[in-house]
């Protein structure tokens, strides 16, 4: 095996985090490691990148047992993990980037510009693609930022290369090619741990899985001897075939909620018009780049609008900032959690309570405390909220309670429309499907909601219709019972490029 981990422990303080966990990765093989938020998964695969020490067990490579004491110690030895979150720095060029902090240099101290452009060129060939390393990398499409963190690792001459979440940043097509440029890194030999919560993923790329559940291996085996829904079953514990599945909640004759009519923006929308009624879930589908993102924000006050109107129960109301759209009972669930949805150094209750405060204040600005006790409890039950005290940091949750404390501090205010931007990007399965039954259930209370999402199944989950959106501009209504399924969307989506 390339590489092994044995028998590994892990607790933080009183918390066991992993529990005689084994996994390993053999040369030219990608292994999936898969499990709900929370499971251990990050926490395994940063004692194998140096980050964290194991309390217990053994980690080798090739065979022999290796003790990292940094992530550079990991990355000399040929461990490179690509990160969710890009590390690269947008002001440099793409040599410069992947080559950072071990630069080429001319009698060990000029640094050698013209041989890392060499270098890297090399190093993009053989990954069957081409980028001109003298570009800055924020002159580039998202998917290539990927592939230069690909190129770092190629570039410390990785052995095992661990990708986390490869493809959430990332169109249908670009991971197509992703997927290509993973088959040419097995051909080279390398181990690639592969970790995502788009799991019909891990049937694409994968030649075997592992599921982590409470710190603890639950399954392991071939892909090819396996299922999504034995997958999916192993994860969260239980069978949840019928919830991710489309509940035909009847036809929504009410009158408008939210109309939207000739929405504008300067430099992106182009008249976006569309009606949500009270008890409606709306879904908004298009291609990345296409307005989904923009027309939320435009309604929540983020973006100035250039033109349009926005009517709440048929009256125009005016929104120059969220703090009005709040007030009147709209509220945005943003597609990045951590860079704007959360305070991350503040406790989960201050995050909780961060838009109630105002009504929490009495008349002489002091905040009722055992109200606001109240309301972090309540939410933290009717969402399930898990992973520490209320006073202790929400960094430290896992993703998916990240996101349920960003939905709870919203619907702690009773807002009338709920504007949802991708609210299950990087959640695992089970929790995805608490989302999707809230979202349901606050339309059965009679709530309106636009939802927009990357993933075609939660689309078609969720939704009572769908608009395309297209070049900042809504070009169709489909209603959902008129879609057969996924093949339906994608064909509708390409009907509008």
């Amino acid at each position: 095996m390339r590489v092994e981990l044995r028998g590994i422990d892990k607790s933080f303080g009183a918390v066991r985090v992993l529990r005689g966990v084994d996994f390993a990765a053999a040369a030219g093989e990608v292994h999936a490691l898969v499990g709900g938020n929370g499971a251990g998964k990050s926490t395994l695969m940063k004692i194998l990148e140096g980050v964290h020490r194991q309390d217990a067990g053994d980690v080798l490579l090739d065979g022999e047992p290796v003790h990292f004491r940094s992530a550079r110690d990991a990355r000399v030895e040929g461990v490179s993990m690509i990160f969710q979150e890009f590390s690269l720095v947008p002001s440099l060029s793409v040599a410069q980037n992947v080559f950072l902090q071990h630069e080429p240099r001319r009698a060990g101290v000029l640094l050698d510009d013209r041989e890392a452009r060499r270098r890297t060129r090399a190093i993009f060939s053989e990954m069957g693609v081409e980028v001109d390393p003298r570009r800055r990398v924020d002159t580039l499409p998202t998917a290539y930022w990927q592939l230069c963190e690909i190129a770092k690792a190629l570039a410390l001459d990785a052995r095992v290369l661990i990708m986390d979440e490869p493809t959430a940043s990332l169109t249908r097509a670009e991971t197509s090619s992703l997927f290509q440029i993973v088959e040419r890194l097995k051909e080279r030999g390398l181990a690639i741990v592969y970790i995502s919560h788009r799991l019909d993923e891990i049937f694409q790329i994968a030649d075997r899985v592992t599921v982590l559940r409470d710190g603890q291996v639950v399954e392991s085996a071939l892909v090819s001897e396996t299922s999504l829904e034995a997958v999916i079953a192993a994860m969260v514990g239980r069978e949840i075939e019928g919830e991710m599945h489309w509940q035909d909640r009847g036809a929504v004759e009410r009158e408008p909620l939210l109309e939207v009519r000739g929405l504008r923006t300067a430099d992106r929308l182009a008249g976006v018009d569309f009606t949500v009624a009270a008890g409606e879930v709306v879904g908004l589908a298009g291609l990345m780049g296409s307005g989904r993102t923009e027309i939320l924000r435009a309604i929540f006050g983020v973006d100035r609008r250039a033109a349009g109107a926005i009517l709440l129960r048929g009256k125009p109301f005016s929104i120059r900032r969220p703090s009005d759209a709040v007030r009147d009972g709209i509220v945005l669930v943003p597609e990045d959690r951590r860079q704007q949805g959360l305070v991350l150094d503040h406790s989960i209750e201050r995050n909780l309570l961060l838009p109630s405060l105002r009504r929490l204040a009495g008349f002489l600005g002091f905040v009722d405390d055992g109200a606001g006790r109240r309301i972090v409890e309540e939410t933290r039950q009717r969402l399930a909220i898990v992973g520490g005290s209320r006073s202790a940091p929400v960094r430290l949750l896992s993703g998916g309670n990240q996101q349920k404390v960003v939905l709870g501090k919203w619907l702690a205010t009773d807002p009338a429309v709920l504007l949802l931007d991708e609210p299950t990007a990087g959640v695992d399965i089970g929790t995805k499907t608490e989302i999707l039954q809230m979202i349901r259930a606050l339309a059965d209370q009679g709530k309106a909601i636009v939802l927009v999402s990357s993933e075609a199944p939660e689309l078609l989950a969720a939704a009572d219709r769908i608009l395309v959106v297209r070049d900042g501009a809504v070009v169709r209504s489909v209603d959902r019972r008129d879609l057969t399924g996924e093949a339906a969307l994608e064909e509708l989506l390409q009907e509008a490029t």
